[in-house]
């Protein structure tokens, strides 16, 4: 397992910190407890809301499902729609 360098931060009274400039890819970060004590930072990126439903998790498993029939090999390549259409009617 590959060791990462430490950073070490400060935790002002009001509860904020500063995260150094090589830890800020986003403005939005999402803050999640880990097993055992100790939280992460996960940064986040605001979606156009015309893309939203792209992201959604519903829209994700469906993704992963077809990458994973992709991968499989599970997958027909058409040389035309006609094609395509003729072999869906026959379904």
């Amino acid at each position: 397992m590959a060791r990462t360098a430490k950073t070490l931060v400060e935790v002002s009274d009001r509860g904020t910190i500063t995260l150094p400039k090589a830890f800020r890819g986003a403005r939005l970060y999402e803050i999640r407890s880990r097993e055992g004590g100790g939280f992460e930072l996960i940064p986040q990126h605001t979606v156009d809301a015309s893309q939203a439903w792209f992201w959604s998790e519903r829209w994700q498993a469906i993704e992963r499902e077809a990458d994973a029939a992709i991968a499989a090999g599970r997958v027909r390549q058409f040389d035309s729609a006609d094609d395509l259409l003729t072999e869906l009617g026959k379904l």
